[in-house]
């Protein structure tokens, strides 16, 4: 029950802690926040996740936005990124294809930018990170072609331009461009993706409409704190379509850097992992094991585990921030492996006999084995709009090697910050 419920888990504490900022906390707002809905029609195209991946017509999408401006003296962050907009988006998609690949039902709290004001009046930047329903699954009888999607549970993406192409007293039509994304996490496999790309057209209404231009920035003075982080995380993963069941990946971080303006914050650190599916691997002396890496069996907890650096940056929206890390493995030497089962494929010869094929150990694999990152959400306890000197948080993040999901992950962490510097903006 843990392992099949852990990514549920994860994926409504992803959504709390995101929604949170936009609304809970709103209560403590002035009359120049105001609330808007946004009814959005989509079509566009589910793309092709792998090899004769079952044919899709048109798609189709139906998003409910409810959201607010954040027009508020004491919110420094707001100030700070031009007044962006923050709510959540309720969405039904059908994929054009109902009986294979079938539809998602989508919660994704957003936060949305205006983009290029000089250049491009009413032009803005929508993103949106948060948790789909999906009611059709991989099956290795009854769906073999669709290895898109393996759980019902995923997390989902989706990044959208729009323009303002029509205004009247109440509602501002908006056209868009954009693209979605529904995967896993690799917490079970096949997990190839749906990914999508759409035009849309929208109504955002409003009782009373708000513009940036005529709410007055309170004069924020520039500030910079010098800070230090520790994390631990506990994720969850699998290891290859033969060895597909959950297990544990535990990691440890800890990081330093800077916060300015009470908003943007980098930082560089050192993180340390240990895979079980690995270590059970290496454990069982499975065939690669035997086959090429026997002296891993001297030290199976060693080479399960991997460490190394990485950069930071976090956007703090109050209790929320929002947080992208670029990193370096120096060591993780049970990738090999990794790559060789997952980039490798079988098929059946002549005599009727299953032929093992392992992924080739190229220049592809040196920069996938070499660059890690990170994506996720983080919800501290006591707000960053107010500098404290100590923090906890809890947080919701995806991993990946290069741009490939590596464990969809649940951390806790502490971050202490020293003295304030100001100075005038």
């Amino acid at each position: 029950m843990y392992t099949k419920n852990y990514q549920r888990f994860i994926t409504i504490i992803a959504f709390v802690l995101f929604s949170q900022n936009g609304f809970t906390q709103s209560a403590t707002t002035n009359d120049s926040s105001s609330l808007f809905f946004i009814p959005e029609i989509l079509v566009g195209k589910t793309m092709e996740a792998n090899t004769d991946f079952p044919e899709t017509k048109l798609q189709k999408n139906l998003f409910l936005s409810i959201g607010r401006y954040n027009f508020n003296a004491e919110k420094e962050w707001a100030a700070r990124l031009n007044y962006p907009k923050t709510g959540i988006s309720f969405g039904y998609t059908d994929f054009g294809n109902s009986e294979n690949v079938g539809r998602a039902y989508s919660v994704l709290p957003f936060i949305e930018f205006s983009v290029l004001k000089k250049q491009i009046q009413g032009l803005g930047l929508q993103i949106g990170f948060g948790s789909s329903y999906m009611d059709t699954q991989y099956d290795e009888i009854t769906n073999e072609f669709n290895r898109a999607i393996t759980t019902k549970f995923n997390w989902s993406f989706r990044s959208f331009l729009y323009y303002d192409i029509f205004k009247t007293h109440t509602i501002d039509w908006r056209f868009g461009l954009g693209y979605l994304h529904h995967s896993n996490g690799h917490t079970n496999l096949p997990n190839q993706g749906l990914n999508s790309l759409a035009a849309s057209i929208s109504g955002k209404i409003e009782q009373k409409k708000r513009e940036v231009s005529k709410f007055e920035k309170p004069a924020f003075k520039s500030k910079s704190q010098t800070y230090l982080s520790f994390r631990f995380g506990l994720g969850q993963n699998v290891l290859s379509e033969t060895f597909n069941s959950k297990k544990e990946v535990y990691t440890i971080s800890a990081s330093a850097g800077k916060i300015l303006n009470n908003t943007f914050k980098f930082g560089g650190g050192f993180y340390y992992r240990f895979y079980e599916h690995y270590y059970d691997y290496i454990n069982n002396s499975e065939t690669l094991v035997e086959e090429q890496f026997p002296h891993f069996t001297k030290n199976p907890f060693g080479y399960a585990t991997a460490f190394g650096l990485f950069a930071t940056s976090e956007l703090l929206m109050d209790h929320v921030g929002f947080e992208f890390d670029l990193g370096l493995n120096i060591y993780k030497p049970f990738y090999k492996i990794d790559w060789q089962l997952n980039q490798g494929y079988s098929y059946e010869n002549e005599n009727g006999e299953t032929v093992e094929v392992l992924g080739e150990l190229n220049w592809y694999y040196e920069i996938k084995r070499t660059v890690s990152a990170k994506m996720g959400l983080k919800y501290y306890l006591w707000s960053t709009n107010k500098a404290p000197k100590h923090n906890i948080f809890i947080g919701a993040h995806l991993n990946a090697n290069l741009g490939q999901a590596d464990f969809t992950e649940l951390s806790f962490g502490y971050v202490f910050r020293f003295n304030l510097k100001e100075g005038e903006l």
